[in-house]
């Protein structure tokens, strides 16, 4: 046998535990085997008269003198008193002024004037009196499974080190939440975007307050003035953080942030302000055991323009006869889409939850309409609108829409704009 299977208490290899089966215990009253007095739970015990001659001389001899413990006075009997069938007369009478030995009794289950049952046969001399009884089988099993229990965790402690469980690494002890690499990247852009909003204000008529506001994020020691040479006057009014470049050590990353700005131009004694622009700075950040910081100023990246990529997803194939029969019912929902919700859910399909643009823009014109194959239940299309705005302002916008086929109660077929984007 295994050593393996010896640790796991596992059967002999070709066995199983079912193989074990439980035996099954006697109904009813459990028979004794005893060759002597338990043999007899439920009545007298009638000795024979070699017991009771042995008996009698026992009780009839004088106390030992070592010490010996003197058995109770036994009761007179007369010798009248009827007999069983196996009980015969004692061999030698009691000595004067000694009680004749009494038979052997055992307290019956039954209670103690129970009536005395017959003497059962004999049995063999070298069977015990008692039993053993089988461990159950759910008790076996128990302590199987625990045993296993034991040593698979003692095994799961030696692979992963019993110290990472009593001192588990916590990484940053403030909390953070950490991407996949383990770099806060969230933190990492709310610093960054706060940092670069302060680095691009700046104002002479205020010189202390720039060093102040990029204190909030730089690390300590830096020089706070972060290169400006306290002359002029900008604005930062607008950031968005982008993607996070974390360097392979985990310890520093690269924040993307575009910032919408206003710079101001002196004259005279005082500054006009400007047209607002776009300015894409990198923040170089570094992970510390607190928090992030800005580890240096920011450097300007420059913007340029992409084209799309080849893989582009096919719009579909065009449904040219569905298009020209949905092209009236286009126009009527765009048109209820500028102006209010209870319009919209008139000529939306049933079930639909479009919200409308509560009468920002209007309709002016439906340039383009376009409804693509598919199933014959919901189709997707696409419609390019030119808005109305204020004054004579004309913005054109595409929507790709979701159309849904509805029957109406005379039968009457419909495509209804389901859903919008």
């Amino acid at each position: 046998m295994s050593w393996w299977r010896t640790v796991l208490n596992l059967p002999p290899k070709g066995e199983h535990w079912s193989d074990q089966r439980r035996t099954k215990k006697p109904k009813g009253r459990p028979q004794n085997t005893a060759p002597e007095w338990w043999q007899h739970p439920d009545g007298p015990v009638s000795p024979t008269p070699r017991q009771a001659q042995g008996v009698a001389a026992q009780y009839s001899a004088p106390p030992a003198a070592n010490g010996g413990v003197m058995a109770p006075p036994r009761r007179p009997q007369s010798p009248d008193a009827p007999r069983t069938a196996n009980q015969q007369p004692p061999q030698h009478a009691a000595a004067p002024g000694q009680r004749p030995p009494e038979r052997l009794r055992q307290r019956s289950p039954h209670g103690a004037h129970a009536a005395p049952q017959p003497p059962r046969g004999p049995v063999d001399p070298g069977q015990t009196p008692w039993a053993t009884e089988p461990e159950s089988s759910f008790s076996t099993w128990a302590r199987r499974f625990f045993r296993g229990l034991v040593v698979a965790v003692l095994l799961l402690a030696a692979i992963s080190g019993v110290r990472s469980w009593i001192r588990p690494n916590t990484g940053t002890g403030n909390g953070v939440v950490t991407s996949q690499s383990g770099f806060p990247a969230d933190e990492a852009r709310a610093v960054a975007t706060r940092y670069a909003v302060s680095y691009l204000n700046w104002d002479e008529g205020n010189p202390d307050a720039r060093p102040a506001q990029i204190g909030l994020d730089l690390a300590a020691g830096l020089d706070a003035r972060a290169g400006w040479n306290g002359r002029g006057k900008q604005t930062a009014n607008a950031a968005y953080p982008g993607e996070v470049k974390v360097d392979p050590s985990g310890v520093t990353a690269v924040v993307d942030v575009r910032v919408q700005v206003r710079a101001f131009t002196k004259q005279g004694r005082g500054f006009a302000g400007g047209p607002y622009t776009w300015q894409r700075v990198s923040v170089p950040v570094a992970r510390t055991s607190s928090r992030i910081v800005a580890s240096g100023p920011p450097t300007f990246v420059a913007d340029e323009r992409v084209a799309l990529p080849d893989n582009m997803p096919d719009a579909g194939v065009p449904d040219d006869d569905l298009t020209a029969a949905t092209l009236k019912d286009a126009e009527a929902f765009f048109s209820a889409y500028a102006e209010s919700d209870a319009k919209v859910e008139a000529v939306a399909a049933p079930g639909a939850a479009i919200r409308s643009l509560n009468g920002s823009v209007k309709l002016s014109d439906l340039k383009d309409w376009q409804v693509f194959t598919g199933n014959d239940d919901e189709r997707r299309a696409t419609g390019a609108v030119t808005w109305n705005g204020t004054g004579d302002t004309t913005l054109d916008q595409t929507y790709t829409l979701t159309l849904r086929r509805t029957v109406a109660a005379d039968g009457a077929q419909r495509w209804q704009v389901a859903a919008v984007g």
